[in-house]
């Protein structure tokens, strides 16, 4: 196969600038079958999607002015669940292959570096990857629907293109706003990170977010929000003027009408500043409802792409070497990155398979990695009516995560519980 090259999206040129040596922007997803996985079959339904998914099995190469993606010639051996999700991917690793694919017992598990694509081109991704393999391992006959596409069709020109550059605004946001609290806690030697899963009915949660007329992402921003408010007012160095703010990824493709599988996403923070008093849920719930409804108006998101964008056009900076880049995108990310929000909720909602497929799954997960500044961060998606929240954190501490399910639990929700905890 020809190798081709991409450059990085709008949203992927950050992240190579701003990861560490134990510490990249790397997220994780997973699907759970109903019988145990043949990492044989695994590898050959890989292979057979390298032609149709080529900005999917790329490698990271570094150019004078910029990073960039170049194309690989086979697919990255399978492997079985080594360790413990999300290891960060050394720039060694990066120059191979930016994706790995893991196995083990019934589960297959993708993890993605970020600037490949985003969660919803990941889930993609493997749902056709789980297709695949159904299809060689099962016979089964699973009609190319939804998200799921044809391995034998040439792949389409819209799932290459950097959507950012046609949704830009001529007038730009401004990115200034406050920064927010961090949670803290004694780090986690090595790169182990904490999953604690917390499993539940769908319609509890809607039912829930439906007595407060808001949306599910709103209402799960305002329980974390009050978790970490709680976790603030207990934190001796957590100072007065720390505001309380979710940082809620979102996702464009709905908003503008564009499809790609690279990266179309864009944070928006959504709080609250606890010095003007207290707040009861409700109050907390109509405040993220409302600022995240505002904030995320076509015309709104528009002006903050093209914030970002025309850093990207910008003439001169495209002129400067890329090490001092990478200096300058540092800065950028720790003015005005990690600093705005206290932690990630990325709902990916629910996913959708063609009929055929549905009977062989039994659920999905979708994990994000920890910030490098903070530690914590949670991640939910939801399959047949159950939804799965995934809370990580690079620290020992676990009462932000016992704060927020704790309060679903006294408001009437059951949850089971999963943790990987050693």
């Amino acid at each position: 196969m020809k190798k081709q090259w991409y450059r990085l999206d709008n949203a992927a040129l950050i992240f190579p600038a701003v990861m560490r040596k134990n510490w990249n922007n790397v997220f994780r997803v997973s699907v759970t079958l109903k019988n145990r996985v043949d990492p044989e079959i695994l590898g050959r339904a890989a292979e057979d999607l390298l032609p149709r998914f080529p900005t999917i099995y790329v490698r990271l190469k570094t150019g004078f002015f910029w990073y960039y993606l170049e194309t690989v010639d086979e697919a990255p051996k399978v492997e079985e669940d080594y360790a413990w999700p999300l290891t960060p991917m050394t720039r060694r690793k990066l120059n191979k292959c930016c994706i790995r694919i893991l196995y083990y017992q019934n589960r297959i598990a993708v993890e993605f570096f970020h600037s490949v694509t985003d969660g919803t081109g990941g889930m993609a991704f493997l749902q056709n990857l789980a297709a695949r393999y159904l299809t060689l391992k099962e016979g089964a006959v699973i009609p190319p629907e939804g998200n799921i596409v044809d391995p034998a069709e040439p792949p389409k020109e819209e799932e290459a293109r950097d959507c950012f550059l046609q949704c830009a605004a001529k007038g730009k946001v401004s990115r200034a706003e406050a920064n927010a609290y961090h949670t803290r806690g004694n780090p986690e030697e090595g790169p182990f990170r904490h999953i604690v899963t917390g499993i539940i009915p769908t319609e509890a949660l809607l039912a829930k977010a439906h007595a407060e007329g808001v949306t599910v992402t709103a209402w799960l921003a305002a329980v974390m929000a009050e978790a970490v408010l709680a976790r603030m007012k207990a934190d001796p160095l957590a100072g007065k003027r720390s505001h309380i703010k979710i940082t809620v990824p979102v996702n464009l493709r709905k908003t503008f009408g564009l499809n790609t599988l690279r990266n179309f996403t864009l944070a928006v923070n959504i709080g609250f500043d606890p010095r003007l008093g207290e707040y009861t849920r409700s109050e907390i719930c109509r405040l993220m409802h409302h600022q995240l409804a505002a904030e995320t108006i076509p015309q709104r998101m528009a002006g903050r792409v093209a914030t970002n964008v025309d850093l990207q056009r910008c003439l001169p900076l495209r002129l400067v070497p890329l090490p001092l880049k990478t200096l300058a995108m540092r800065l950028v990310y720790t003015l005005s990155g990690e600093s705005k929000g206290s932690l990630n909720i990325s709902n990916m909602g629910v996913v959708k398979l063609p009929e055929a497929m549905a009977p062989y799954v039994e659920r999905f997960d979708f994990i994000i990695g920890v910030q490098y500044s903070y530690p914590n961060n949670c991640s939910v998606v939801s399959w047949q009516g159950k939804t799965y929240i995934s809370m990580i954190r690079g620290i020992r501490d676990s009462e932000l995560e016992r704060l927020f399910f704790s309060s679903l639990v006294e408001m009437g929700i059951p949850v089971d519980i999963e943790s990987n905890r050693r």
